[in-house]
């Protein structure tokens, strides 16, 4: 049986890394964690905000959260931090679909704010889910690393650590796209899309408190860049280690290259 103790655990400037020795683990220390954070934010101001990220390196985590039961979901509002540009409403792929099927439809939140991208000008979505977003302070962002080492689908060349905006639109980097391929989302790159909305690097800061979970070999690089490179937007996910309370979650494959 997995334990949720950590095999090591270190920090970096001002990020705790936390590695276990795999991602059933992983999942429930990070779900753990999170839950602590929730009850934590529930007694402090009663409602609570949350931000969640949608990819594979996240099911163990929302497996274990959404099944837990002592969260009182009918507090939380909850959101996610980015959607791709031109899926059929009804894509398996779409980030909406991945967190209705694993969160969201599970469990009664208070509310979720879905990203409804148009098939037209993506501007107004933008506007409107910034003010959604301006109008709380997130308690809670679970969010992942990309293997480029982006955070959202803010990639090398498009991250702003001083992005006066909350949400954008984006081009998708090549790296970027052929990881939604490794991650069995997407049979050939030509079908992952180019453009996306994401909510910027200082909208995701702003959170009380972080949970980066990044299992895998194939992120083991990102890692060795966000906590062994420069704090630079060439690597997004390295703001981090600024960031006054975040918890980086790994497991053996992706700490290999910094142990």
């Amino acid at each position: 049986m997995a334990s949720e103790q950590p095999v090591y655990r270190f920090t970096v400037d001002a990020l705790g890394v936390s590695v276990f020795a795999d991602r059933r683990a992983l999942g429930k220390a990070a779900a753990g964690a999170v839950r602590a954070e929730i009850s934590r934010a529930s007694k402090a101001g009663g409602d609570v905000s949350m931000i969640f990220a949608a990819a594979p390196s996240q099911d163990e985590f929302l497996q274990e959260l959404s099944s837990a039961g002592d969260v009182e979901f009918s507090r939380i509002t909850a959101f996610h931090m980015d959607e791709y540009i031109g899926l059929p409403g009804e894509a398996e792929q779409r980030f909406a679909t991945y967190l209705k099927r694993r969160l969201f439809g599970l469990v009664r939140f208070n509310r979720v704010h879905y990203l409804r991208p148009p098939e037209g000008d993506p501007a107004p979505e933008c506007a409107r889910y910034a003010s959604l977003l301006d109008a709380v302070t997130p308690d809670i962002v679970c969010m992942g690393i990309g293997e480029n080492g982006h955070i959202a689908f803010n990639d090398p060349g498009a991250a702003d650590f001083s992005d006066p905006r909350a949400v954008k639109v984006v081009e998708l980097d090549a790296r970027c796209r052929l990881q939604q391929v490794h991650d069995g989302c997407f049979s050939r790159l030509e079908e992952v899309p180019a453009r996306a909305i994401t909510l910027t690097i200082p909208a995701l800061m702003r959170a009380r408190f972080i949970s980066c979970v990044v299992p895998g070999a194939t992120k083991a690089e990102a890692v060795e860049q966000t906590l062994r490179g420069p704090i630079d937007p060439g690597c997004p996910a390295s703001i981090l280690r600024m960031h006054r309370n975040a918890e980086l979650f790994l497991d053996a494959d992706s700490a290999r290259l910094v142990l």
